[in-house]
């Protein structure tokens, strides 16, 4: 068989050609190298670059990229999500816990396996695409804008509950996890495409994101807003990055000379691609107010290193090449960065050399999916109170009264971001499921007001029989969340997708306040994707569960802990503040007195708190006296189950540098490892730190191992937590000597 008539059969199992893209391709009388499946994939890039127009690869370069006929390029759409699954497709699909709640798990093992799951129900949504022929819609390609790492630095923020909350560490390492996890182990194919969003210093507030410049020390940046980032890139090889709306010290981020020229192109060496958020390159001209018109905003914001728009002001990129502005190599450099990621993807590849090509439709909420997903929730969802150990609920618990807006909301449960899953199970869902147990429901109000026509007096009088009350309240992603999908309204504590108060609703309490007169036992079960001040309930009801936005299974979650088929083991990513008080000024991006690392009040639950229905005892840290600046060190605790059921318990290591620099913060989360332990069994548990581990990042911004004592702590909360709280929490100081090293970013 002739090569040019190979060439036309290869190309007709990636993608349809026209009699006249025969013809042409037929003329060239030979292999053409991009279509060439044995030549390395910079070379296919390159010939086929070399061989477009000017207006061919501007049209490449927004988020939906036209079809080249001739040159037998596919129309394709970049914009995809799949933030705890593959989001806001027409398929049904899998749908695990909100991100904050996956935090919680501290199990970067489960979240990595689930991660593969959704790539795989990724590409059967893509394979399900192409053959319908719809590849051009948005939510069906294989470009997925996620994870977001952005640092949950105030609870105020909407978009807090799409982050592994508040530190870097616990970020970085659910962040790697997941996207290792959806972009696979071939050494040549991604099974999808990840991106780490979004870069940088990028937390709110949502209502002035298209204006708002952002400040932040060089010790903040590289102590708190950019480990994530660099870990997911270095570590993870994340193939995609997001520039935030926002400016940096006066340059808006997807045009910034620090975080794209320098910090990720020159310092970090991303060959990836960077991508805008959506419309942001039109805040250059209408928001910040930086570039007069589209042509400057475009060609500066390519300048600087944003290969794809999502928007539409790239179009203007022919007239900026025409009139001096940036040449056509500059965009050739953009496009060798977008076209690798395609032919990674294997969309210019016969499916038969693609080892993902063949992932059936049948994966989409297959069974081992769905265990996954019940999984990860029960894990992710942390108890905070237990009076008398009240839970697990005994058998005595025969009538219960279920009340409040979430006990039935399959809305609140799915987060942001989110797919559609066949089955969202409820609260009431999975009560009503329980043998032996009778149940009356109630919603009684929405999340902040009383639904019309109740008298609260009259309606408590229904639950007189009941022999236990659950609550089940917090707040909802339609009013925290995006700048335009939430928080919109004159809702009071809400606006334009952020909090304004950190108190829960005002209704709520009077409600639960109503039920305790009862003298019943309230358990009070919170689902939001932020902290929430609840004073009131954490002195007087029973026992309190957090549970984020759980996913499709946070019902039987739920059901699963109340009555003892699985012993909780979530922590909290985040700190839980007492009041409004204890939070500096929501627009001051400094994080002086700013979650667990930095905070120095009191708090009504710590970072990395979170109770069992057995108990755990820590003794004989292992870890020596004096270690040497540039050394390794191994760091071990023997960990005991001293209760009477097998339990989860998550080991937390920290270190605190606070006698070599006061710049330092109170302590910083280390290593973390999940355990599983049965009645009376000890564990040794051990850590191995490297000297970057080590290291502490000086007021100027350096990462430096400094001689001096550092104290090492290992327990089931964050050191730095009130008295009250560290009771397990073993320490030792530790001598480093030696020279002083210092660490490239």
């Amino acid at each position: 068989m002739k090569k040019s008539v190979l060439l036309i059969l290869i190309m007709g199992i990636i993608f349809p050609l026209s009699a006249s893209s025969v013809q042409t391709i037929e003329s060239q009388k030979s292999v053409l190298p991009y279509l060439n499946p044995t030549l390395p994939i910079e070379q296919r890039v390159d010939d086929l670059i070399f061989r477009m127009t000017l207006e061919e690869k501007v049209s490449q370069m927004m988020y939906t990229s036209k079809s080249v006929e001739r040159l037998g390029i596919p129309e394709y759409n970049w914009w995809n999500e799949c933030l705890h699954g593959v989001a806001r497709s027409k398929e049904k699909v899998t749908v695990f816990p909100q991100p904050i709640g996956i935090a919680a798990t501290f199990n970067p093992k489960d979240w990595y396996e689930a991660a593969e799951m959704i790539a795989d129900e990724g590409r059967a949504v893509y394979n399900a695409s192409v053959k319908k022929g719809d590849t051009r819609d948005r939510y069906t390609g294989l470009t997925f804008w996620s994870p977001n790492v952005n640092i949950f630095r105030d609870p105020r923020w909407g978009r807090g509950h799409e982050t592994y909350g508040e530190d870097p560490y616990l970020t970085a390492e659910m962040g790697i996890a997941m996207v290792k996890g959806l972009q696979g182990n071939d050494s040549v194919f991604l099974k999808s495409s990840a991106c780490a969003k979004h870069f940088a210093v990028h937390s709110g507030p949502e209502s002035l994101r298209h204006e708002f410049n952002a400040t932040a020390s060089d010790h903040d940046l590289y102590d708190t807003y950019l480990p994530a980032f660099y870990r997911l890139i270095k570590e993870a090889k994340v193939s995609g990055v997001m520039c935030a709306y926002n400016s940096f010290n006066g340059q808006p981020c997807c045009g910034s000379n620090k975080f794209l020229r320098k910090t990720l192109l020159h310092d970090w060496q991303f060959d990836g691609y960077v991508t805008s958020d959506c419309w942001a390159i039109t805040d250059f001209i209408t928001g910040h107010k930086t570039h007069p018109d589209s042509v400057s905003a475009a060609s500066d914001a390519v300048l600087h290193g944003t290969d794809l728009e999502c928007g539409n002001v790239y179009r203007s990129l022919d007239e900026a090449v025409k009139d001096g502005f940036i040449t056509e190599e500059q965009i050739d450099i953009s496009l060798r960065k977008l076209f690798k990621i395609r032919f990674r993807l294997g969309l210019f590849t016969p499916d038969s050399l693609n080892p993902y090509s063949k992932i059936p439709y049948e994966v989409l909420e297959s069974a081992p999916h769905k265990e996954q997903a019940l999984k990860i929730a029960r894990q992710s969802m942390v108890l905070l109170k237990n009076d008398k150990n009240l839970l697990p609920l005994s058998s005595k618990y025969k009538k219960i009264a279920l009340i409040g807006p979430n006990a039935n909301n399959p809305t609140t449960q799915l987060g942001n971001y989110n797919g559609i899953p066949s089955q969202n199970i409820t609260l009431l869902d999975a009560l009503k499921k329980e043998k032996g147990v009778e149940v009356i429901y109630d919603k009684l109000s929405d999340f902040t007001t009383l639904e019309e026509g109740i008298n609260l007096d009259a309606a408590i009088k229904k639950y007189e029989s009941a022999d236990l009350i659950i609550y089940a309240g917090g707040i909802s992603p339609l009013l925290e969340g995006e700048e335009g999908d939430a928080g919109n309204g004159n809702i009071e504590g809400f606006y334009g997708g952020d909090r304004t108060t950190i108190n829960l609703p005002k209704v709520q309490t009077e409600i639960m306040q109503k039920l305790k007169q009862l003298g019943k036992p309230v358990v009070f079960i919170c689902m939001s994707g932020s902290a929430i001040a609840f004073n009131w309930e954490a002195a007087n009801t029973s026992a309190i569960i957090q549970a984020w936005y759980g996913g499709q299974e946070t019902g039987t979650a739920l059901a699963d802990i109340l009555f003892g088929r699985y012993n909780p083991s979530g922590k909290l990513p985040i700190t839980f503040y007492k009041s409004d008080a204890d939070l500096p000024d929501f627009n001051d991006y400094s994080m002086k007195n700013r979650t667990y690392r930095y905070f120095t009040g009191d708090v009504l639950y710590p970072f990395g708190y979170g109770l069992s229905y057995t108990s755990f005892k820590y003794k004989d840290l292992e870890v020596p006296s004096l270690i040497q600046t540039g050394d390794s060190v191994r760091v071990k605790v023997a960990v005991k189950n001293t209760g009477k059921v097998e339990g989860e318990e998550v080991v937390q290591l920290y270190l605190s540098h606070k006698k070599i620099a006061q710049e330092a913060p109170n302590c910083q989360l280390a290593r973390f490892q999940k355990v599983k332990l049965k009645p009376g069994e000890t564990k040794m548990v051990e850590f191995c730190l490297n000297p970057r581990s080590l290291a502490y990042v000086e007021e100027a911004g350096g990462v430096t191992e400094n001689p001096g004592t550092v104290i090492f702590y290992v327990g089931n909360v964050c050191p730095s937590a009130p008295d009250r709280f560290t009771s397990g929490v073993i320490s030792k100081e530790v001598q480093l000597v030696g020279e002083t090293r210092y660490f490239m970013y």
